[in-house]
C-alpha cells in the first residue's frame, strides 16, 4: 500500500497516508469542532487515500460511524486503499456493527481490486520465527 501511494505520488497524484485509527482521530477532532462535511470534501480533493491497518483495535459505534463516513465519502469519488489483517467476514466484530460493515465493505469492493496475500511476514524473515500464532492458530481450525 504504501509503494503504490508512493507511485501515485511520483505520477502527480495527491496522496495521503494514515492508519484506521489516525484516520478515525482526525474525523473525531473535526467533528467535535462542527466541521466534519468540510473536512470530507477537503479529503475528497486527495486522489487516494491509504488507510493502513483496518480491523487491529475495534471502533466504538461512533468511531465506525465516522470511518464510514469517509469510506462513503470517497465512493465513486476519489481512490482508497486499505490493508487489513482481517477477512471481510470478521468487520463486523471490528466495527461493532454487522450493518455497518456490511454497508462499508459494499462500497469498498465496488469498483475494487482485492488482493488477498498469504505467506510468512517479510517483518519475520531471518527471525527464525516460522508464523505468527494467529497464523497457527488459522491452520489448526482448517
Amino acid at each position: 500500500a504504501i509503494g503504490l501511494g508512493i507511485k501515485a505520488a511520483h505520477a502527480g497524484h495527491r496522496v495521503l497516508f494514515a492508519t484506521a485509527v489516525d484516520w478515525v482521530a482526525r474525523l473525531q477532532t473535526a467533528h467535535q469542532q462542527g466541521r466534519l462535511a468540510l473536512e470530507l470534501v477537503k479529503l475528497r480533493r486527495y486522489g487516494l487515500i491509504v488507510v493502513d491497518e483496518v480491523g487491529y483495535i475495534p471502533f466504538e459505534q461512533d468511531a465506525a460511524n465516522l470511518f464510514f463516513q469517509l469510506v462513503s465519502s470517497r465512493y465513486e469519488h476519489a481512490s482508497l486503499i486499505l490493508t487489513s489483517n482481517l477477512a471481510f467476514a470478521r468487520w463486523g466484530d471490528v466495527f461493532g456493527d454487522q450493518i455497518v460493515a456490511a454497508a462499508m465493505i459494499d462500497r469498498i469492493v465496488h469498483h475494487a481490486d482485492v488482493l488477498t496475500l498469504k505467506g510468512a511476514s517479510y517483518r519475520l524473515r531471518n527471525t527464525g520465527i516460522e508464523s505468527l500464532p494467529s497464523v497457527r492458530a488459522q491452520n489448526a481450525a482448517q
